[in-house]
């Protein structure tokens, strides 16, 4: 859910002519909660009507990952060149602290093989699709948000799978290599195919760029539905174990984050990217893989996550924003 005023290089500065499309970024993120709640009730409710829905979940998040990869400029390349000191910070926090906190977290809440092995899938994810968004609501550093975003998301499928098979082997088998082909064919290409037709027909993909955000919000809600529905028999005795390891994984994630970008010296803007790249996960792509690799009852962390992190990404934004002014 990207805004292409997070491709400026300026950090936080509006851009005139992209006013539609920043709107309409933060609307989606505002109302995304609430769709993703709405079909996960679905999902609960209804399960029977996504049977066999299961086997689109790939495909649905090949078509989040190509909005976010059409929404891309050569600038977010260079902005990775400009500021690599930077960037290699936001990139090992967000792969050291969130996996590592979905380790801890597993553990200390003893939860069972498959809910354990979905907490540290999620925590092994590239950073989330809304977090560049976030970060400018919060005032924080977008140009760099952006860089972090855009590495993390095309290293995945070398670093997702074998820290995958690092901290969840002991609970399921992982098998690395097929993961990394999954993520390769749900994750790369399709970013790499929304930047060629960026580059192709950037006049018409920017008459389309508000519309994204709503596109990537509603594919992504009807993943939730379809992860809830097939463990939905599972959930209503797991549901509240689940939201508290996803509080804590978020929450301790947003601040360790921040903490991160305090100790690399990188300001408070910079601090502020770091809180929300380290602790806001691609859940869409933890979902797909937990039930392709896992089981739907895997997937679930990632659905309740897919919620939470977007509800506190935005109230952690609003009250930076407050204390910035």
């Amino acid at each position: 859910m990207r805004t292409e005023r997070t491709q400026r290089t300026d950090r936080n500065e509006p851009l005139g002519d992209d006013v539609s499309g920043d709107r309409s970024a933060r609307r989606a993120v505002t109302v995304f909660p609430v769709l993703v709640l709405l079909a996960g009730a679905l999902g609960l409710l209804l399960p029977g009507s996504f049977t066999g829905w299961g086997e689109a979940v790939p495909y649905l998040l090949g078509v989040v990952m190509f909005c976010m990869g059409i929404t891309m400029t050569p600038e977010d390349f260079r902005g990775v060149v400009r500021r690599p000191w930077a960037v290699a910070l936001g990139l090992v926090a967000h792969y050291v602290i969130m996996p590592g906190l979905g380790w801890a977290v597993a553990h200390l809440l003893d939860l069972p093989p498959q809910l354990a092995a979905g907490v540290i899938l999620v925590g092994c994810a590239p950073s989330g699709t809304a977090s560049n968004v976030v970060t400018y609501l919060a005032r924080g550093d977008v140009a760099l948000s952006v860089s972090v975003a855009t590495v993390s998301t095309l290293v995945a499928p070398l670093v997702t799978p074998p820290l995958t098979l690092l901290l969840a082997g002991e609970y399921l088998p992982v098998d690395a290599g097929s993961m990394v082909t999954d993520i390769l064919k749900t994750v790369l290409l399709p970013v790499l195919a929304g930047v060629v037709v960026r580059l192709l027909a950037g006049r018409y993909v920017q008459r389309a760029l508000p519309a994204l955000p709503w596109l990537s919000a509603l594919t992504i809600a009807v993943i939730v539905a379809v992860v809830v529905a097939g463990s939905a028999d599972a959930i209503k005795s797991a549901a509240g174990l689940v939201f508290v390891a996803v509080v804590l994984h978020n929450g301790l994630g947003l601040a360790l984050g921040y903490g991160a970008g305090r100790l690399g010296r990188l300001g408070e803007p910079g601090s502020r990217a770091m809180a929300f790249e380290v602790g806001m996960q691609n859940s869409g792509l933890a979902a797909s893989l937990a039930t392709a690799h896992f089981s739907p009852l895997a997937a679930l962390p990632a659905a309740v996550f897919s919620v939470w992190h977007n509800v506190s990404g935005a109230v952690v934004a609003a009250w930076l924003s407050r204390r910035g002014r």
